[in-house]
């Protein structure tokens, strides 16, 4: 388990940043930002039991639920950034019209108002097979992984781990992981 742990790491610290940068920048790197979020899931999930210290029961019954509501929340990212482009697209081209942009924030609307109400279903699924001190490890395994996505992001190409320039693959200076 510690090992799969540490590859998942080493794949999210290291191959993923010009993948998440094409992302940030709004890249049409569309399998590049899938490849990444199942990475991301993979990780969560590889970590899960350990972290929240579940039971094999627990584990079994609540990986689903954490699956799904992963899912929603991708799933929910991408249809806002898809509606987002659609708008910017038509209104940089001068090719908008009133009604296109009125059905697009109506779409925009409606995503706003699912959104919130769908995942707290999700979140209160998996909370109603965790203790109070497990959903606060879940919480804080999942603001973890945000952070160092965020991390990642905001990382200028060809910066290192920890944040000197990379040469011949490794950050200078450096000869081991964060």
């Amino acid at each position: 388990m510690r090992r799969t742990a540490w590859l998942l790491i080493s794949i999210l610290v290291f191959p993923p940043i010009g993948w998440a940068q094409g992302a940030a920048r709004g890249g049409a790197n569309r399998p590049a930002r899938d490849e990444l979020f199942k990475m991301i899931d993979a990780y969560i999930v590889s970590n899960l039991q350990e972290s929240l210290a579940l039971t094999d029961e627990q584990f079994v019954k609540i990986l689903p639920l954490v699956k799904r509501l992963r899912t929603d929340r991708r799933e929910f990212v991408e249809r806002r950034r898809a509606t987002l482009a659609e708008m910017r697209q038509l209104l940089e081209s001068g090719t908008a019209t009133d009604a296109r942009i009125t059905t697009l924030m109506k779409t925009l609307k409606e995503q706003e108002t699912e959104e919130p109400a769908t995942l707290r279903r999700d979140v209160d699924a998996v909370d109603a097979l965790l203790s109070p001190v497990q959903q606060a490890k879940l919480r804080l395994l999942e603001a973890r992984v945000e952070q160092r996505l965020r991390e990642l992001l905001r990382r200028p190409e060809g910066q290192g781990p920890a944040g000197r320039q990379q040469r011949g693959g490794r950050p200078a200076g450096d000869s081991e992981l964060p």
